[in-house]
């Protein structure tokens, strides 16, 4: 494995997390929005990671030592959370149902900022190994240079 081949997954990795930054502020943002275009109450979204590969850990190796990886990491899909909304009764709400409930996203604020930090201290990591591999390079540059 090289060391742009490096650059290149810990750039996959940062470009993941801040995709699943958004998401997460988004579901923050949209916790007590009770009417969307689409009608009903907002659905927290949640991101599915997809390892980029060759499949395997094994063949995935194999193939980074004979042609370099083909590894990284992407987001194949944004997803509606299932939960069902939570009911509440404000019966002089105006997206109150006949029997006076309006309908709230399921979105628990604790989790997706547990979540958030978790995306932010990935992409972190990812911005370290970037740092870490822009100095490997920067050293190999000068000990070619002697």
């Amino acid at each position: 494995m090289g060391l742009f081949d490096m650059l290149s997954i810990s750039g996959s990795a940062l470009s993941a997390e801040r995709q699943r930054a958004e998401v997460v502020a988004a579901n923050l943002a949209n916790a007590e929005t009770t009417h969307t275009d689409a009608g009903g109450p907002f659905r927290r979204r949640e991101v599915v990671f997809h390892a980029q590969g060759q499949g395997g850990f094994g063949l995935l190796l194999a193939g980074a030592l004979q042609a370099g990886p083909r590894g990284g990491v992407k987001i194949s899909d944004v997803v509606d959370d299932p939960a069902p909304p939570v009911k509440r009764y404000e019966p002089g709400h105006p997206d109150a149902d006949k029997e006076g409930y309006v309908s709230y996203p399921a979105i628990n604020p604790l989790l997706e900022m547990v979540d958030l930090m978790g995306a932010v201290r990935a992409y972190q990591m990812n911005a370290s190994a970037v740092a870490a591999a822009k100095s490997m390079i920067q050293e190999s540059i000068d000990i070619l240079k002697s």
